[in-house]
């Protein structure tokens, strides 16, 4: 019996791990031997698309659509519940065309009526299934993903990516909750950020490589693989970067007003999540190393983790002088590596990053 292709992909996605080549060993962040701060007044509440929510860590899109994964769904949404965090569910367009599998996402609700929860669906979607997919979950949010290489690689996949843009900017136009554009591993530049911005878009989740390599995943299902398109894309960290600066460079010609960056790809811990805040982002979304925890050991190994995240979030931003989120994105950063050589390629400044004033307070 043929495994459905939700599972095979979590399978594939625990077997071949996360690379771990996310970009953030090359960003430094400057010592600060007196931060003014505590740890009992640190927030680490942040606002995406208008929701408050009380943790900048999301648990992201990772599965559904097949009945093997509605206790992974069911574990992921428990730990979201007991630890305040929002979750993303997996695309929801097999629902949709199969509304047997449904309760696979729906059980997420189920499991944390009060939450927040995200829709997903792919950029083929229309609006009637954006708002089929709203309705499914009463969601809080919903993902648009963009996974253009992975379809290309897939043996079943898209061939035809006309219209994207269009559909986002009619969804974004008629949804009556935040849309989130994400990509899935491949991450983002500024061009497409920029286009996005004036589609309206408010909410961007860059979704950069170092983590679930989504390539690597459809080339192990294929007969003939095409391993030399596993390196494509660009990391969370030049992905954060470029996200920034093309929203600077946005302001004032139509950007929208509280525009939020989500950063993903790759992060395991608490350094790197700290990192992708201080790079930009007003919260960090994680799949892979949430669903190797589940698996290995259980539920609440995992609702353990991210609270041990929380309290170590806590102390690095009190050794940093942040005491909101918004505060880590004016410490100052000094970029290196490859990360810096894309830059320079790009035009981007890094001195900018490196010379940010929120370094030294007064009393």
């Amino acid at each position: 019996m043929r495994i459905p292709r939700k599972m095979e992909h979590v399978h594939h996605a625990l077997n071949l791990g996360q690379s771990g080549e996310q970009g953030f060993s090359d960003i430094k962040p400057v010592p600060n031997c007196l931060p003014e701060s505590s740890t009992r007044l640190i927030s680490l509440q942040t606002i995406i698309g208008g929701l408050n929510l009380s943790s900048p860590i999301i648990i992201n899109a990772m599965t559904g659509g097949a009945h093997e994964t509605e206790e992974i769904n069911r574990d992921l949404a428990i730990a979201a519940r007991e630890t305040g965090l929002a979750m993303a569910v997996g695309s929801q367009m097999a629902a949709i065309k199969n509304p047997e599998v449904a309760s696979s996402y729906r059980v997420v609700r189920e499991m944390n009526p009060n939450g927040f929860v995200f829709g997903n669906l792919g950029s083929e979607a229309a609006v009637e299934q954006a708002e089929r997919a709203v309705e499914m979950l009463r969601a809080d949010a919903l993902q648009i993903h963009l996974n253009v290489m992975q379809e290309l690689i897939m043996p079943e996949g898209d061939r035809d990516f006309q219209g994207m843009l269009e559909r986002i900017r009619l969804i974004q136009e008629h949804l009556r909750v935040p849309l989130i554009v994400k990509e899935v591993g491949f991450g983002m530049t500024r061009e497409s950020i920029s286009l996005l911005c004036q589609a309206g878009v408010r909410v961007i989740d860059v979704g950069g490589s170092g983590g679930t390599n989504f390539a690597a995943i459809e080339n192990a299902r294929r007969t003939s693989p095409m391993d030399w398109l596993n390196e494509w894309g660009c990391t969370t960290a030049v992905s954060l970067i470029e996200a920034t600066n093309a929203l600077a460079a946005s302001i004032g010609k139509g950007t929208p007003a509280a525009m939020s960056l989500i950063g993903s790809g790759g992060i395991q811990g608490t350094m790197e999540a700290c990192k992708a805040l201080a790079l930009g982002a007003s919260a960090v979304g994680m799949a892979g190393a949430f669903l190797r925890t589940l698996r290995s050991n259980g539920r609440e190994a995992l609702i353990q983790q991210i609270e041990r995240m929380h309290e170590e979030l806590r102390l690095v931003m009190t050794a940093m002088g942040a005491q909101t989120i918004a505060e880590l994105w004016q410490h100052p950063l000094v970029i290196t590596g490859q990360t810096a050589e894309w830059c320079s390629a790009r035009g981007i400044s890094i001195q900018t990053f490196a010379n940010r004033t929120g370094l030294i307070k007064t009393t």
